[in-house]
């Protein structure tokens, strides 16, 4: 509903009452006092002089795919959807400048039409381009890293009312910062994105098992380009995903909607229910669904973005941490052990992937070095949720031991102090935010929670 009465008249064509706002895993929620859908630069600044001259907070949100509460804020919230247009397109240098609202399953077209291709995805393109970046969203390849990196500038408009436009050369500081900002620097408006040529992908899944991997990890996660593994816990079986550049034509040889569709998704997820009522029939469901819908080998032809993205099923919770790549195989055999002395029932396989080093952008998980990510899933239903908790906190602690960083885009536990410990460059992100936002607009409780407070005069708390 539109807003009226006491609302600054000219934030009224853009601004909504009444709008609660929830994730898309359905596990947080607020209800922003004002929800406003800019269509440009102009309507943002007055956004912000609003917040500032009322003591509002502001956050940004794009699709809400976050399971967490990062984006959200019960003051002033942002969404940029009307903010997608193309603004230039450079076929020599295979860039392209957008809005920072454009959804990715948009840009996608929009590149292909112009021959062009982002080198890497993560399985889903719901999020807005800004969204994509705010988090350090990360595909897999162990010679890829995180998608921030392919940002070649980005403009911010931040609470003392400046435009900036950051890039490695101009302004590099704010540059590397804003390539991971937890919407905590300002309001990302326009994004340069390094892409390549358009491409294809030839994907192939075959069937493994847990220890083999685990004895021969280095050699499979360099057998190809993007390298990914799902494992399946209950059991050693697990799932080997490989894919590499090609110029042969589609070809979904493989596809059958009987397996992915009727019984991978439907009576998947009416067994998982089932399931609620009498949790030691998950390991059987397991191994039965592991080999009527993942065992067979599949061979796959298509577009890039295609081969990248997977469907993420049905609601769920999930818990995601970054681990420096050579302690994986570690990490897996703790998680197994303590998956089987715990008596737990996971529903879901752990999904591993690989990231190269991010040199340069401060907060993301790859910082500094080789990565591997793990994470973790449990089917989320509707009512009666199933017990998660345990699960969560013993693979938080294998993690945090072996130096882990936690997805920003996830919820998690950890501490200002704890990660302090492993961000050596949170204090200088905690610097540059204080010089692009003294007032604190953009902060929210889950900063606070994680990054440590801001006080009255806006001075970096004593936690950090």
């Amino acid at each position: 509903m539109a807003t009226h009465g006491d609302v600054d008249p000219s934030l009224r064509p853009f601004a909504y009452r009444n709008r609660k706002i929830q994730n898309w895993a359905k596990t947080f929620q607020s209800a922003p006092e004002l929800y406003f859908e800019p269509r440009n630069e102009e309507e943002v600044y007055k956004i912000l002089e609003s917040a500032r001259r009322t003591g509002k907070t502001v956050r940004v949100v794009g699709s809400g795919h976050s399971p967490s509460d990062l984006a959200l804020t019960n003051d002033y919230m942002v969404n940029l959807d009307k903010m997608a247009r193309v603004l230039n397109v450079d076929k020599d240098r295979h860039q392209i400048t957008v809005e920072a609202g454009m959804r990715l399953h948009e840009l996608h077209q929009v590149l292909k039409d112009n021959g062009m291709a982002l080198s890497n995805l993560g399985s889903i393109s719901e999020q807005s381009v800004a969204g994509l970046i705010s988090t350090a969203t990360h595909g897999t390849g162990i010679k890829f890293s995180s998608l921030s990196t392919m940002v070649v500038s980005i403009t911010l408009l931040t609470s003392t009312m400046r435009t900036i436009t950051c890039s490695d050369t101009e302004y590099p500081e704010y540059f590397h910062a804003a390539q991971c900002s937890l919407g905590a620097l300002g309001v990302i408006t326009r994004i340069t994105l390094q892409c390549e040529p358009f491409f294809r992908l030839e994907a192939i899944q075959t069937p493994s098992k847990l220890d083999p991997i685990l004895d021969r990890f280095d050699q499979i996660v360099h057998s190809a380009e993007h390298v990914r593994i799902w494992w399946f816990p209950h059991t050693q079986n697990c799932v080997v995903w490989k894919a590499n550049r090609t110029t042969n034509p589609v070809d979904h040889q493989t596809d059958s909607w009987t397996r992915d569709t009727l019984v991978g998704f439907h009576l998947y997820q009416f067994a998982l229910n089932l399931s609620r009522f009498a949790p030691s029939t998950i390991p059987y469901l397991t191994r039965l669904i592991y080999n009527v819908v993942h065992k067979p080998l599949r061979r796959v032809v298509d577009d890039s973005y295609k081969i990248f993205n997977f469907d993420c099923l049905f609601p769920q919770y999930v818990n995601e941490w970054a681990i420096p790549y050579e302690k994986a195989p570690e990490a897996l055999g703790r998680l197994d052990t303590f998956i089987q002395e715990s008596n737990l029932r996971v529903h879901f396989p752990v999904e591993i992937r690989f990231v190269d080093a991010d040199e340069n952008v401060w907060l993301s998980p790859s910082y500094g070095r080789k990565t591997c990510y793990i994470g973790v899933i449990m089917y989320r239903p509707y009512h009666n949720p199933v017990p998660y908790k345990k699960y969560w906190a013993g693979y938080e602690d294998i993690m945090r031991s072996l130096g882990g960083r936690p997805h920003w885009a996830k919820a998690h536990s950890q501490t200002p102090e704890q990660l302090a410990k492993v961000y050596p460059k949170l204090h200088d992100f905690m610097r540059i935010r204080k010089e692009l936002d003294p007032s604190g607009m953009f902060w929210n409780q889950y900063l606070h929670r994680h990054l440590g407070s801001i006080d009255k005069t806006y001075q970096i708390s004593s936690k950090l």
